[in-house]
């Protein structure tokens, strides 16, 4: 994955991609609260759910278990899904995802096993080119192409 950094938090943890890790986590437990709203936290898995909202559920279900304070968790869930539309109800259940994982390196661990691993980002066909990193020269595509440098 990318950088890695430090986080304040109490327990002094390090933790690695954090951001990244968020970043996958969210939207799956936002696609969770948008199906099932506040009883995503109750209901049993649904083998009808897509893999998305399987994968929200079952990360909210680690998190609420291990979460210090798991009434704020099941709060932010509760405002996401009165209103799944508002940015900041998924922001306030992001920050509670983070809080959680901050305080808890074990669990950091657990949830990234559970999330797919990221892989390049492919974004056309043939003759298309996918960079994972920084370039530093030239990159071409199509038949015929033809490069100068002149320095």
């Amino acid at each position: 994955m990318g950088t890695n950094f430090t986080l304040d938090t109490p327990t002094g943890v390090y933790v690695s991609d954090l951001e990244v890790m968020l970043g996958q986590i969210v939207p799956a437990a936002g696609a969770a609260v948008a199906a099932y709203g506040a009883a995503v936290l109750r209901q049993a898995e649904d083998e009808a759910a897509g893999a998305t909202v399987r994968l929200g559920r079952r990360i909210l279900a680690r998190l609420r278990g291990r979460a210090a304070d798991p009434a704020a968790l099941d709060g932010a869930v509760a405002d996401l899904a009165a209103e799944p539309d508002d940015p900041d109800a998924l922001a306030a259940l992001r920050f509670q995802i983070r809080r959680a994982l901050a305080a808890d390196p074990a669990l950091v661990q657990e949830i990234a096993a559970l999330l797919p691993a990221a892989g390049p980002d492919r974004n056309g066909g043939a003759g298309s080119v996918a960079v994972g990193g920084d370039v530093s020269g030239i990159v071409s595509v199509g038949d015929g192409a033809t490069n100068i440098v002149r320095r």
